[in-house]
C-alpha cells in the first residue's frame, strides 16, 4: 500500500482527522485545511502481493498482504466497524505509543474482542491453529 503526502507527494506522517487524507508536515496540512476536506482517501494498493517474506522484518505473527485484502470484503468485520466505540478504539490504539498495553486492556471489552474475532476469523487458516 502506497500514500504520499495529499499536497507535496512525499512520505505521509500524518492524517487529516476529517478526511484521512495523508500530510507530511503542519504547512502541508495548512494547505489542506484551505479547501474543505472531501470523502476519505482510499489507499493506492500495491498490486503485487507480498508474502511473509516480502516484509523487512518479518516474525512469525506477520500476515501476508493477500491474506489483509480478505478483510476489506468481511461482512462481520464491516458490521464491527460499524460501531463508533470500535472505531474510536482503534484510533485511540493507532495514535498510542504504547499499543500493547492498550490492546490488553481493550480485550476485556465484549465489543473490541468480537471485531478481533472477527479479523481472525478471516485472516486464520486451519494451519495457522495447529
Amino acid at each position: 500500500m502506497t500514500l504520499a503526502c495529499i499536497n507535496c507527494n512525499t512520505a505521509p506522517k500524518y492524517k487529516c482527522p476529517v478526511c484521512r487524507h495523508p500530510y507530511c508536515s503542519v504547512a502541508c496540512y495548512k494547505t489542506h485545511k484551505e479547501n474543505p476536506c472531501s470523502a476519505p482517501v482510499e489507499p493506492i494498493v500495491d498490486t503485487t502481493m507480498k508474502s511473509r517474506d516480502d516484509y523487512e522484518y518479518p516474525t512469525e505473527d506477520t500476515v501476508p498482504t493477500d491474506k489483509l485484502q480478505l478483510l476489506r470484503n468481511s461482512k462481520e468485520v464491516k458490521n464491527c466497524l460499524d460501531n463508533p466505540h470500535v472505531r474510536e478504539i482503534l484510533t485511540l490504539l493507532d495514535k498510542s505509543p504504547y499499543p500493547d498495553e492498550l490492546m490488553q486492556e481493550y480485550m476485556q471489552e465484549p465489543i473490541f474482542t468480537e471485531f478481533v474475532d472477527a479479523c481472525l476469523s478471516v485472516i486464520e487458516t486451519p494451519d495457522d491453529c495447529k
